[in-house]
């Protein structure tokens, strides 16, 4: 390792050999947006590809406060004690200041993110749509190139995080509160028809009861969402991240997806459609990063801004003549 940071081959050995230190270095080179970097990461992502893809990938989301981080660092201290290798990207709101994570999962999972046989990864949202990590793709397969059997995917939990994540895990869970009635109001309409499983957390103590009526409404809501897979009817259970209780037979309902679907061929299936569509995002974001380092458009950008405030032009307008003036059209 150079005093500038490790080599190519450096960086592939370790991920290789599981050293903790040179997957964080990984990751941050595939997170990171300086243009030198990029072309590196993505050599490292094409020496890594043809390890990768072995891991079970399950996502996890719900609303804020619902306990996501309790419930992955709950369930992570299980599979490992049961010899998985646990990776966990925890997807972070970032500051519209610095950029930089808010929350710090590995503060919120002290005791996970200590354990050799698991590995923490915060990651800002960095403003992306739904607040998924831009790089979190990369991120997983760096994680399963590294030996990481199990890859948990946390969310924000807000914006259009569940859509970006069902589309990029093999399992999607998600978390609710107990009070259904109240709680499927406040979630939105399409989230049950992304969900694989539904789980009711915190169901212990005085808030047993509600969780197991929750989880009645929920099962009720489920069978009039449309079908995700005609392999699986997606179901709902209560658990408690807090005592434990019901997180092993919420695992064995994940593992049991993974079966059925793995037997149907429709991990695989789905894997492919999900890189086709990875790669159509990679686009999006390519050229709208070409758009705003566009000469034209720096130069009309925060006037036509101002513009679009001040109400002297539509916001359809000012959009028609960036555009154009990216393309060359205008004038």
């Amino acid at each position: 390792m150079t005093r500038s940071g490790p080599t190519l081959d450096e960086l592939v050995e370790g991920v290789r050999a599981g050293d903790r230190v040179l997957l964080a270095r990984a990751i941050t080179l595939v997170e990171s947006r300086l243009p030198e970097d990029q072309a590196r990461a993505q050599e490292v992502l094409q020496r890594l590809l043809p390890h990768t893809g072995g891991a079970l990938r399950v996502g996890v989301s719900g609303v804020p406060g619902v306990g996501k981080s309790t419930f992955v660092e709950a369930l992570g201290a299980r599979l490992v004690e049961r010899g998985r290798r646990v990776a966990v990207l925890a997807v972070d709101p970032s500051s519209t200041l610095s950029g930089g994570s808010i929350l710090g999962d590995k503060s919120r999972m002290p005791s996970l993110a200590a354990d050799e046989r698991a590995f923490v990864r915060p990651s800002p949202s960095a403003a992306s749509l739904g607040g998924v990590a831009r790089r979190t793709r990369e991120s997983m397969l760096v994680c399963e190139a590294a030996g990481f059997d199990v890859v948990l995917v946390e969310t924000v939990g807000v914006g259009q995080s569940e859509t970006a994540v069902s589309d990029m895990v093999d399992v999607f869970l998600v978390l609710m509160l107990p009070g259904a009635g109240d709680e499927l109001q406040g979630v939105k309409k399409g989230i049950l028809e992304l969900a694989d499983l539904v789980a009711v957390n915190k169901a212990d103590g005085e808030q047993l009861s509600l969780a197991r009526e929750a989880v009645g409404h929920i099962s009720a809501a489920l069978r009039y969402a449309p079908a995700r897979s005609e392999h699986w009817t997606p179901r709902a259970m209560a658990i408690s991240a807090k005592t434990g209780e019901g997180l092993d037979e919420l695992w064995e309902k994940i593992e049991e997806h993974r079966r059925v679907h793995g037997s149907k061929g429709v991990v695989e299936a789905r894997r492919r459609d999900q890189h086709a569509r990875w790669m159509w995002s990679l686009v999006e974001e390519r050229l709208l990063d070409a758009f705003r380092e566009h000469a034209v458009v720096r130069d009309w950008l925060e006037e036509v801004e101002r513009d679009v405030r001040e109400g002297r032009v539509t916001a359809a307008q000012a959009a028609r003549g960036l555009v154009e003036g990216f393309l060359g059209l205008g004038g």
